[in-house]
């Protein structure tokens, strides 16, 4: 259970803090719902409390648990995937919208190897951003640092 007030990670979409619990009738039936607004985008997501668990919702990784997320992203001793573009981007997708902050670091850092080697599609590039806004937002939380600090962390973990 979420309060109001609290941060949240909702998959592929980021952190976001829940803003209200209301309750709302839909098709004669009283489900209740966290109202939620993603910090990047100010998008607001309702979300029925009951489904918290299926649609992936958790919440920020705990300060402990970075070092974890910085060994993922050194590790250079993966298999890189020799799939095309579109299959790649669609296996990609599919670690961002688990709502594991260690997937999305994977594919931050497989897109990043992947880069060295050839050019990104428009898609990954797209991607690439994606998860490296996931990634500075969230730890910069867990962290409670600045985010251009994570982001000047990051670029010393692959510079």
């Amino acid at each position: 259970m979420f309060n109001i007030g609290d941060l949240a990670v909702y998959p592929a979409h980021g952190v976001g803090v829940i803003e209200k619990i209301e309750n709302q009738e839909i098709s004669g039936c009283q489900q209740e719902f966290y109202v939620m607004r993603i910090l990047d985008s100010k998008m607001i997501i309702m979300i029925p409390t009951g489904n918290v668990n299926n649609v992936g919702l958790r919440e920020i990784i705990g300060h402990g648990e970075v070092p974890r997320l910085f060994s993922i992203l050194k590790r250079r001793d993966v298999p890189l995937d020799n799939q095309t573009w579109n299959r790649r981007y669609r296996e990609y997708m599919d670690k961002i919208k688990t709502g594991s902050v260690f997937e999305v670091a994977e594919v931050y850092r497989d897109l990043l190897i992947l880069k060295i080697d050839k050019e990104l599609s428009f898609g990954e590039r797209k991607m690439l951003d994606t998860a490296r806004n996931l990634l500075v937002k969230e730890i910069s939380l867990a962290k409670n640092v600045g985010e251009e600090q994570i982001e000047k962390d990051l670029d010393k973990i692959f510079s």
